[in-house]
């Protein structure tokens, strides 16, 4: 399983590679030369290389989701769920 970190969240590639997770960075790969300047090009690029795409973009995670490919969304609404668990631990 190969995953894709958006570029709002850089180094959570590395945190992930160090849970021994396939992880790359758009931001370190558009260092390296790649060409993921739009939501599209990302998306594209997850999808030609069989990755899970992580991003806050929810234009980008709908996308995903339009077009079936893996993606874990991070907006408000995950947030929050993560937020309302949490809390269940202090009852």
């Amino acid at each position: 399983m190969k995953i894709l970190i958006d570029e709002m969240d850089d180094g959570w590639d590395e945190k992930l590679q160090d849970l021994g997770y396939d992880a790359y960075s758009v931001k370190k790969l558009r260092m390296e030369g790649h060409k993921l300047a739009t939501d599209y090009s990302v998306i594209n690029y997850a999808k030609e290389n069989d990755m899970i795409l992580v991003t806050r973009d929810t234009e980008s995670g709908q996308a995903c989701q339009e077009n079936d490919l893996p993606y874990i969304l991070l907006d408000n609404d995950e947030i929050f769920k993560l937020i309302v668990e949490k809390l269940k631990t202090f009852s």
